[in-house]
């Protein structure tokens, strides 16, 4: 039994959570999650389904480890759709989807975070059927964060909490280029 805030609770609830939108910052909010969650012991796992590069993010994540550990899965977003070009992001999502389905059930993290399974999702890279039953068999203490932009309505449906970023203005538009520490 837990006592949180005089509030008593059997166990924790695994909450499911949605950053989307079309602005900047769905990722690092996301990481932002699991360094709060490991400030308070819990063990955080991210599977980054699209992104593959070097990050701050990435940087910051390694001081944290074990308890914070990402598996960087992706080749990068996908900017052409021919089957030729598409069929490598195609199997390292499908990689990465079977990576978070043993994952979730292993029992070993609090929390996980599938970075950018959204675009994955719009990329047509995994069904959205395959995320909605990973949501569906998740055990019900662990927390699952989904990030990405376009998150489909009936994965927002299933969430606890959907946080949607909207882009105003972003100096790219300006001929700004990406900006270490800021972007990557």
């Amino acid at each position: 039994m837990w006592n949180i805030g005089g509030i008593k609770t059997e166990k924790q609830k695994g909450l499911v959570i949605v950053h989307t939108g079309d602005g900047k910052g769905k990722t690092t909010a996301a990481f932002g999650l699991g360094m709060r969650a490991w400030g308070q012991g819990l063990k955080v796992l991210v599977i980054q389904f699209i992104k593959g590069q070097d990050s701050g993010e990435l940087r910051a994540a390694e001081k944290l480890e074990p308890s914070f550990t990402v598996y960087q899965m992706g080749e990068g977003f996908v900017r052409d759709y021919d089957e030729k070009a598409f069929s490598g992001p195609k199997l390292a999502a499908e990689r990465a989807l079977q990576t978070a389905e043993i994952e979730i059930n292993s029992g070993k993290w609090d929390m996980i975070i599938l970075d950018e399974i959204n675009c994955a999702v719009i990329c047509r890279l995994i069904s959205e059927e395959a995320v909605l039953a990973l949501i569906d068999n998740k055990p019900s203490e662990t927390h699952l964060v989904l990030t990405g932009i376009g998150a489909k309505p009936k994965i927002t449906e299933k969430a606890d909490l959907v946080t949607e970023m909207r882009e105003i203005r972003h100096p790219f538009r300006k001929g700004v280029k990406a900006q270490k520490g800021i972007e990557f």
